[in-house]
């Protein structure tokens, strides 16, 4: 829990810092874990945003996720400290944060898989261990184990925090791989949890050493076809 508390911190900051610093007039093309912006400039964008304004509309959704409000919601705190008032010109400037925190997103999803991969060859070498190369294969371990928990944080918390799509963009219906990605980020999340408490009892009983593997392997295994669907 300090960790994403950490984490959440650097990541307001980051949103706080990057809101005033757009000062650029385009808007690029979208990512695939955001259907959301197209490929007209910020020009077209705003006047989308103006007629949907003008016709009584919302410049946000109806729909947030629950960790997007506090931030961007109507009363969010960017919006009351006036970081990012809702405007059609705040909008456009925030579909762009959403796409650079999106793709940051994806990047550390990768670099999050890199050391999940790199645990579990410790771990299978540490499970084999004894004397000197076990304290030494542990100590190692653990490093990666609090790298992975910050760089899964963050990853998780940039796509949790971004700011929200346009109200009139249109969303895929049915089964998608975004509904699988979103679907597959349960099961992952609660594997990490899972993983670091056994990992935690571990020491006090040994026993629990296959059941810490088997919430490390299914992490690993929701965590790498979460990034496949969405990137595939």
């Amino acid at each position: 829990m300090k960790y994403l508390l950490s984490v959440a911190c650097l990541l307001f900051v980051f949103c706080a810092l990057t809101v005033r610093a757009q000062d650029t007039t385009r808007v690029t093309t979208a990512t695939p874990a955001d259907t959301s912006i197209n490929a007209s400039g910020a020009e077209s964008l705003l006047e989308e945003l103006s007629d949907s304004t003008s016709g009584g509309q919302e410049l946000l959704p109806k729909k947030m996720v629950f960790t997007q409000r506090p931030f961007w919601g109507p009363k969010g705190l960017f919006r009351v400290t006036n970081i990012a008032p809702l405007t059609p010109e705040g909008r456009a400037k925030e579909l762009k944060i959403r796409r650079t925190m999106l793709v940051t997103h994806q990047v550390l999803g990768f670099v999050t898989l890199a050391g999940m991969i790199t645990q579990g060859i410790l771990g299978t070498r540490l499970y084999n261990a004894k004397g000197a190369d076990y304290a030494r294969i542990r100590e190692r371990h653990e490093t990666v184990a609090t790298f992975i928990n910050w760089s899964y944080g963050a990853t998780a918390l940039l796509s949790l925090t971004a700011p929200p799509r346009l109200p009139t963009a249109s969303q895929r219906k049915g089964f998608n791989s975004l509904k699988i990605h979103r679907g597959l980020a349960f099961v992952h999340l609660a594997g990490m949890i899972t993983t670091n408490v056994l990992a935690r009892r571990i020491s006090g009983n040994p026993d629990l050493k296959p059941y810490h593997r088997a919430a490390a392997f299914t992490t690993f295994a929701s965590f790498a076809a979460a990034i496949v669907i969405i990137k595939f």
